[in-house]
């Protein structure tokens, strides 16, 4: 049986502030699948499905899916990546600017700062066991 998703469209919606968009249920999957390879090393208990059985690490994991399609929509990315981010850069007289890459952590995965920090609150760090 596959892994349930994270979250749902409903809890998408509560964190946004307002409706989920219309392709909620595949950006949760994609956002679920970042966060799943930001988190390839890391160890907690699973059920046979591979879902989280501690209630805060699957509410940190939630909240990370959440996080991450909340960052994709303020960037106007549509969750492949695509978007990229501009930058703008002034020192003194010189004026740079241009389309940035995306900078990717260690897991190839560019995680929005929020869902980040939601992970590492709940002690989901690569290579990380969690007791149980």
């Amino acid at each position: 049986m596959a892994r349930q998703p994270y979250t749902t469209p409903e809890q998408l919606a509560v964190w946004l502030g307002h409706p989920a968009p219309p392709e909620a249920e595949r950006l949760i999957a994609r956002a679920g699948e970042d966060i799943d390879s930001a988190l390839l090393t890391a160890i907690y208990a699973t059920d046979e499905d591979g879902d989280p059985l501690d209630p805060p690490i699957a509410d940190a994991l939630a909240a990370a899916v959440c996080a991450q399609i909340e960052y994709w929509l303020g960037s106007g990315d549509d969750g492949t990546g695509a978007a990229g981010r501009w930058d703008s850069v002034s020192i003194g007289p010189v004026s740079l600017s241009g389309r940035s890459a995306s900078t990717a952590g260690a897991s190839g995965v560019e995680l929005a700062p929020r869902a980040a920090r939601a992970l590492r609150r709940a002690g989901l760090e690569p290579g990380r066991v969690m007791a149980w």
